[in-house]
């Protein structure tokens, strides 16, 4: 196990699909909100909630992050489903650590849910590591995600994603990587 993973897995416990709070984790002193933004790939999606039969149903889409004034990301996606095109939106707040954000669900979805989104990892030109905790009605869901700027990953990305699945007590079972157009 490579020096990286042993200490993402030493930082974090695998508690959320036990529906409990997961422990901190490490995140990106030096996260650059300029860089990050713009256009994203979704090419690789794990998630707590997901099962090996609801692979089919996810296409491959895109991310868009946009700064707004407050220094806020305007988060904008797209996904092809047959001949339509669904879209999307949520916005990203700061929160106290760089490269931390809550989703604001101002009147975006019915109920009650915070959402907390933390680039784990980012080189702002080739790939990106997002881990979402969502609680809501007393369910924790995990998702993590593996954004490119382009469909082809540096080497060594898929690894650390696969890692980081790990940390978070998922399996393969759980991950799903959407077919490029």
């Amino acid at each position: 196990m490579s020096p990286w993973c042993v200490l993402l897995l030493s930082l974090t416990l695998p508690e959320a699909l036990q529906g409990q709070d997961p422990t901190p984790r490490p995140h990106m002193a030096n996260f650059q909100s300029e860089q990050f933004q713009g256009q994203w790939f979704v090419l690789g999606l794990a998630s707590n909630t997901y099962r090996r039969e609801d692979r089919a149903l996810l296409n491959s889409f895109s991310t868009t992050y946009q700064l707004n004034k407050k220094g806020h990301f305007e988060v904008s996606n797209a996904m092809t489903r047959g001949k339509r095109c669904d879209t999307w939106s949520y916005v990203l707040t700061p929160a106290a650590q760089p490269g931390h954000f809550t989703v604001d669900n101002k009147g975006e979805e019915p109920g009650t849910f915070s959402e907390d989104v933390q680039v784990v990892e980012s080189d702002y030109t080739a790939s990106a590591l997002l881990l979402s905790v969502r609680r809501a009605a007393g369910q924790t869901i995990v998702r993590i995600s593996l954004l490119g700027r382009n469909w082809n990953l540096p080497l060594g990305t898929l690894r650390r994603f696969a890692c980081l699945v790990q940390a978070q007590g998922l399996t393969r079972d759980n991950i799903a990587f959407p077919a490029a157009l």
